[in-house]
């Protein structure tokens, strides 16, 4: 099947920076026995990662796409995809189809197939397309290689056979006109994709089918579970306990007063809802003042990059069949996120609280796709870690990861840092006994030293993009200046976005607010 374009940016596919290098095949030329047993491989998806593309009319150096591509004459893209064709009917079992795109690069076009993990599998390919031979194999990727399946793992992909991941399932008691072709829409301009140009012209049918979240034939064609997950305005009628309960306790979990608050919609909405929420309401940041010293020492309560973790984690390894929410607990002693169930039996928990555990089955392959086009999570068991990093970088204690015997459920606590004091300040009148040698001061506003909330203020003109104030203050850690930078001017309220409703919009831009302005005011003053 040819399509003018996939539900992914090319620029973002050549970089491989929401793409793992193991799910991209380059290619200089048409070479079809070669290409076939990757697709097959792709299309076996061993690993639960969403399948993998084969970009056509590049070379490759160390992994690496070599520009400007080597390209193809429209000539031999009409051939391939008619090639291509006679192979998923005759050279693969059951019969599959990747999904085709032509690219213009640096002048020259390529051609791209997007092989999603098949519904069929496991699938096997002829091992030479030579007329003499008959024989068959099963393929599937290992690392950046496509290998002949073998022993165990050969054993281990024929057991996948019924074994389709939910969210990539059909939902029978669903109909098409369930899926909001404006959310659709409003995810394709998200992600920068190249579809969001054709996608008001095209039937929500067909414009499912090209981003893989609908499938059946043309008498009976029925959404996925994934696509109703993130374009479906109330997917809790599906899925019920689809939700993410924030819940506060001011005086503990035993106090009889709290906060409640349940996020209910599509799934990267209520993430990205309950991520905002608890940032403005529950994340501080400390500021002391060391009289020895010229800077002030500054951590949060809770560290952000953190606490998005552990909540995007949830909703992606959560099982959506399971009739219970997300729910995040937060006291003045901890950030609790509890999900059901709990990881993988090959997970050992001493592997997990150590950051070494290493997951290549993924529950809701097609959500994590999602997810990571959306920049949310970068899948490959980098969650764990990165919580891991972010609480020593932040000077927090230890993070702890809990689950029962049978992986009922999955806890994370993140213990709030020890000196954090973000519940009931006292500036005016500290006492010795909190601090014998230094008197702590929670700063919220402007400090003699020149802070990066300061230098962020002072750079902005009007309304500029991320890429504009980074590069305005020399800065080329993309991850540093958004931490560093824009996480805490944000929280602060010094600075705002020009579109908060869709806080990765590829036309976010950012301006100064009133409480902004008064700083610079302040400092000039």
């Amino acid at each position: 099947m040819s399509i003018n374009s996939l539900p992914i940016n090319i620029d973002d596919l050549l970089s491989q920076r929401w793409v793992e290098g193991e799910r991209i095949e380059y290619k200089s030329g048409w070479n079809p026995e070669s290409i076939l047993h990757s697709i097959c491989a792709f299309a076996n998806d061993f690993h639960n990662l969403g399948g993998g593309y084969l970009l056509i009319g590049i070379e490759e150096s160390e992994g690496r796409p070599v520009l400007p591509p080597v390209g193809l004459l429209p000539e031999q893209i009409d051939r391939i995809q008619k090639e291509l064709l006679n192979l998923g009917h005759s050279a693969i079992a059951p019969q599959y189809h990747p999904l085709t795109a032509v690219y213009e690069i640096e002048g020259k076009q390529i051609l791209v197939l997007w092989a999603p993990g098949g519904e069929t599998r496991p699938y096997k390919a002829k091992v030479s397309l030579s007329s003499k031979k008959t024989e068959w194999a099963y393929y599937l990727r290992k690392h950046t290689s496509t290998v002949k399946a073998s022993g165990d793992s050969e054993r281990e992909l024929i057991s996948l056979a019924a074994s389709v991941p939910f969210d990539d399932r059909y939902r029978q008691t669903a109909r098409v006109q369930d899926l909001s072709p404006r959310l659709i829409r409003d995810f394709l301009s998200d992600v920068g994709s190249e579809l969001e140009q054709e996608a008001g012209q095209l039937s929500t049918e067909a414009l499912g089918r090209r981003m893989n979240i609908i499938g059946g034939p043309v008498e009976a064609v029925f959404p996925k579970n994934v696509g109703l997950l993130f374009f479906n305005s109330q997917p809790e009628q599906f899925f019920p306990a689809t939700q993410i309960d924030v819940v506060f306790f001011p005086d503990g979990p035993g106090g009889d007063r709290f906060e409640e608050k349940i996020f209910n919609g599509p799934l990267d909405r209520i993430t990205r809802d309950a991520l905002d929420y608890i940032n403005r309401n529950y994340l501080k940041q400390t500021v002391l003042k060391q009289p020895d010293q010229a800077e002030a020492e500054r951590f949060w309560n809770f560290p952000l990059a953190a606490v998005e973790e552990a909540v995007v984690n949830a909703i992606y390894h959560r099982s959506y069949e399971i009739r219970e929410p997300v729910e995040i607990r937060i006291t003045a002693d901890e950030f609790k996120v509890l999900s059901f169930p709990g990881p993988d039996r090959s997970i050992r928990l001493n592997d997990l609280q150590m950051g070494q555990a290493v997951s290549r089955r993924y529950r809701n392959r097609r959500i994590g796709e999602f997810l990571k086009e959306l920049r949310l999570t970068e899948g490959r068991s980098t969650g764990v870690p990165k919580i891991l990093r972010s609480m020593k970088a932040n000077g927090s204690p230890v993070p702890v990861f809990d689950t029962d015997d049978e992986r009922s459920y999955f806890l994370v606590s993140l213990p709030v840092h020890p000196q954090s004091q973000w519940l009931e300040v006292d500036t005016e009148s500290p006492t010795e006994e909190k601090a014998p040698e230094v008197t702590p001061e929670v700063t919220p506003e402007v400090t003699p030293e020149v802070t990066p909330e300061v230098r962020l203020c002072r750079i902005i003109q009007g309304e500029m993009s991320r890429a504009q104030m980074q590069q305005a203050l020399a800065l080329k850690d993309t991850e540093n200046f958004r931490k560093t930078y824009l996480l805490p001017a944000l929280s602060a309220g010094y600075v705002a976005m020009t579109i908060p409703e869709k806080p990765t919009s590829s036309k976010q831009r950012y301006r100064l607010t009133d409480a902004g302005l008064a700083l610079l005011h302040k400092e000039q003053n």
